[in-house]
């Protein structure tokens, strides 16, 4: 038998408010000390893609999504210590960032940005991240 440690435990959580995932995986994932969020897109809550919108409008709607998603996992913004961003356009990315710059305060989690072909839905960002857990979820 393999001892692990308390913290090896894998936790699942789908966040209420969001549309339950139509693909194989969860919102977000907890294992050894961290929360993994998957990649967020511009979905509204009951599941329609808001991908025919403006690019701002569908920064703002991923970005409601991960908050809903850390809402869930019992954290903050401050928590989090990765952010990754892909973007159909890299020509977007000023709008982008500050969108996003507003939208997280004076954290200043690690990040990264990667421009990308296609996206599900024909979304125009998504966005994923990883967050500490420090004693709340």
């Amino acid at each position: 038998m393999h001892n692990e440690p308390a913290d090896a435990e894998i936790r699942l959580v789908n966040a209420p408010g969001l549309i339950a995932p139509l693909g194989h995986y969860s919102h977000v994932s907890f294992g050894a000390g961290v929360a993994y969020i998957s990649g967020q897109l511009p979905v509204t809550p009951d599941g329609t893609p808001i991908t025919d919108r403006s690019f701002g409008e569908q920064v703002t709607q991923t970005l409601s999504n991960l908050g809903r998603c850390l809402e869930a996992a019992g954290l903050e913004r401050s928590d989090l210590i990765q952010v990754r961003v892909y973007v159909t356009d890299m020509a977007t990315w000023a709008e982008f960032d500050a969108l996003y710059s507003e939208w997280m305060g004076e954290h200043r989690p690690a990040r990264a940005v990667a421009g990308v072909n296609e996206l599900h839905y024909s979304a125009a960002v998504e966005v994923e991240a990883t967050a500490l857990l420090r004693g709340t979820a």
